[in-house]
Parts: C-alpha cells; structure tokens; sequence
C-alpha cells in the first residue's frame, strides 16, 4: 500500500477526520523532537516546545491559513525553530553545542565567537536551521551522500562502499543534492549568508 501524501492527510483532516491528522504526527514526531531537543538539550522544554509547535499547526490548519507551497515537515520545522528561538529570548541563554556525532543537527555549527551578539547567533541559527529544512527535500540517494559526506565525515569512497555505487556515482549525487539545494534556496528567496 503507498503511502498517502501530506496534503491528502490533511485535506482529509480538515474535513473531519482526525485519524489523518494522527497520521501525519506519528510520520513526523520522531523527526521534528529530535530537531527541537538538539537545539535544546532539555527532555521537560523540548516535550513543552514539541506540544506547542503542534497545538500551532492545528490552530493554523484549522484557520485554513495554511498554504502548501513547501514541504508540511519543512513548515512544522520552521515553527519548531521559531518557539526554539522565542524559548532562547525568554531565558536569554545560548544553546549547547555539544559535539554529538549521532545528531544530524550539528554539522553545521561553529564554535561561536565570543563576540557573538545574540541577534547574529539567532540569524546564524536560521540560516543553519533554513539549510536542514531543505536538505531533507532532497531525493533519497541525494540526501544520503550528502549527510553520509557532512554529517558523518565520511570518504566518497566509503560512502561509495557503503550505499554499493561507483566513486564516480557519488560524487554525482553530491553535485546533484547541492545543485539542487541551491535551486530550492533560490525559489525560496533564502539568505544563506549572514
């Protein structure tokens, strides 16, 4: 059976069905925590910052004020950072980063600056946050060559090993997943520099 596609599951929502809705956050709940506790480092906020950003994406499907020109999971991230950020302003602390290697979050980030003002760090965090998002847009051979080279570090030819394709074949789905990537941060009007 395939799987039904996001924008069915919540039409089917918005029409009264809330196994649909039930649905769409058992495809995306493991996902969208485990960004929010990466950012946060903390079981009790990220629970509270989990339940609000979907008590947000009800109370805006319901208002019928969402529109689906990206990715559902993509849209929910976006609101998940925006209450990551209002958390970061309300307590006025910076986030761990602690090296996590099992974290796909991490590959982005820089040691900050000591001069590091909180309004940088904040355009810093959603450019980084922005670029995940987009990421996981890509087709899966894609994705996989890019989080196997950033995330894990590893060699083209491991990664060639790893996923059972030529050296050349991977390089080719590196080249297409940034190609591609750069297309997605162009129709997206995305700044990608601070």
């Amino acid at each position: 059976m395939s799987m039904i596609p996001d924008n069915v599951l919540i039409q089917q929502y918005l029409a009264g069905n809330n196994q649909s809705f039930e649905q769409l956050l058992s495809r995306y709940k493991q996902r969208i925590y485990s960004f929010i506790y990466s950012k946060i480092q903390d079981r009790e906020i990220a629970d509270d910052i989990f339940q609000e950003t979907f008590i947000k994406v009800i109370k805006t499907l319901k208002k019928g004020t969402y529109n689906e020109e990206g990715r559902f999971v993509s849209w929910v991230m976006r609101i998940a950072h925006n209450l990551i950020v209002d958390e970061f302003r309300r307590k006025k602390r910076m986030p761990k980063h602690e090296s996590t290697r099992d974290t796909d979050y991490d590959v982005f980030y820089k040691i900050a600056e000591p001069n590091l003002n909180i309004e940088d760090f904040l355009i810093d965090d959603q450019i980084k946050s922005d670029l995940h998002a987009l990421i996981l847009e890509l087709p899966e051979n894609q994705l996989e060559v890019l989080r196997m080279r950033l995330f894990q570090d590893m060699s083209f030819k491991e990664i060639a090993a790893r996923t059972n394709v030529s050296i050349n074949t991977s390089l080719g789905r590196m080249r297409y997943g940034i190609i591609n990537l750069r297309k997605l941060i162009e129709e997206r009007n995305l700044t990608m520099i601070q």
